[in-house]
């Protein structure tokens, strides 16, 4: 049989970029993920390294400077990233999704001001649509953009978990705005803030207090983002029409989602290759543990969820790539892929038995990696009311 997570009827291209990705992930992310990871420390080396190979242009269309590819090609990248450091596929993921939103949403000024820049990763997106006491509920938001006589606007408001936060100089920024709307939905405006790189006042009536402390997906800077009163311009509404902000936010999230399948199979197969490679070398009662019934089984079951998970995430992807809504697949993908990589990592640490508990193994640094992968993008159970409203909708009586 082929090694896990292999991707049937790719071309010839395809099948070069993952190889160069692929490459990249052993020689110069897999080797010091857990040191930066330990020290909380930015990958500024790995990151400089993707922008050469040309990943943070990946999917935007070469007229503006990328590599055109699809969002397949670009799901089977961040797993081989996300297999050798998940913090680091976090990077690229908030990234492609302010760069998808304007593929797709933009105005064709939009699209020649900031396209270009960030398929070079001169230009490094953030997308923010959480709140402190946001949670799931979208139509909760509160940060609020006024509209003001000379037809700009004022934002003020609090966000929460910015991936990129600090590091990116593009934020799309979900506001409610009064466009007069009896659904809260359409009363919702995405705008293009820019701002400078780094931590404190960013810009003008923009904050970025510094670096959340967490459990792990560290090394990548997650933040809050404080608006006092910052003044922007109509041209930065996303598409120039307002109430749109989000509908053009969760197509986004689709993508997203795929992502976060991704990187969960990313994950999940290197917790199985640690799994695998250690029970062949450690011994108990006078053979290798992998010959010892009970993880025997326990590898099967793992290497099964990892191809589960993996098939799942190449349908989302390859149907938003024919054109259509994945909505349902991108959440089953996501589902199924975060649940079945906690698992995955799981089995994986019993395996290693008390070394599993210790830093100096890279199982340890993958246990708190998969429990972001959770809660990343909307939880399993966001997941389950997104699949099940829409399955009422098919099988209606």
């Amino acid at each position: 049989m082929d090694r896990l997570a292999h991707t049937d009827e790719l071309t010839e291209d395809q099948r070069e970029i993952l190889k160069v990705v692929r490459q990249f992930a052993e020689e110069k992310i897999l080797p010091v993920a857990t040191e930066l990871e330990h020290n909380d420390e930015y990958p500024t080396d790995i990151v400089e390294g993707l922008k050469e190979l040309g990943v943070f242009g990946l999917m935007i269309p070469q007229e503006y400077g990328g590599l055109g590819e699809s969002l397949l090609t670009y799901a089977l990248c961040v797993e081989e990233i996300a297999r050798g450091w998940m913090s680091v596929s976090g990077v690229i993921n908030t990234h492609f999704i302010v760069a998808y939103m304007l593929m797709q949403h933009g105005t064709e000024e939009q699209k020649r001001k900031y396209l270009p820049r960030m398929a070079t990763g001169e230009v490094r997106g953030a997308f923010s649509m959480s709140e402190p006491g946001l949670g799931s509920d979208v139509s909760a938001v509160a940060t609020k953009a006024d509209r003001l006589p000379d037809g700009s606007y004022s934002i003020t408001g609090q966000k929460m978990w910015l991936t990129n936060g600090g590091s990116s100089n593009l934020v799309a920024v979900l506001t409610k705005t009064d466009e007069g709307a009896a659904s809260v939905y359409k009363n919702m405006t995405t705008f293009l803030v820019e701002k400078q790189p780094g931590f404190g006042e960013t810009a003008q009536g923009v904050t970025v207090p510094g670096k959340i402390d967490k459990m792990g997906y560290k090394g990548i800077d997650t933040t809050e983002m404080i608006f006092d009163a910052h003044r922007i311009g109509a041209d930065q509404i996303l598409g120039g029409e307002p109430g749109q902000g989000f509908y053009q936010m969760m197509d986004g999230v689709e993508v997203g989602r795929v992502n976060v399948a991704a990187r969960a199979c990313g994950i999940a197969v290197r917790a199985f290759e640690l799994g695998i490679a250690y029970a062949q070398q450690r011994e108990t009662f006078g053979k290798p543990i992998a010959q010892h019934q009970a993880i025997l089984f326990r590898l099967a079951e793992m290497a099964t969820k990892v191809e589960a998970a993996h098939a799942m995430m190449v349908r989302a992807a390859r149907k938003k790539d024919s054109g259509r809504r994945n909505d349902v697949e991108a959440g089953m993908a996501k589902m199924l892929a975060s649940e079945y990589c906690k698992e995955v990592v799981e089995a994986s640490f019993r395996i290693h038995g008390g070394y599993g508990y210790s830093k100096e193994y890279e199982i340890e640094r993958l246990y708190r990696e998969a429990a972001f992968m959770l809660i990343g993008e909307g939880t399993s159970e966001i997941q389950k009311m997104i699949i099940g409203r829409s399955l009422l909708k098919e099988y209606a009586m």
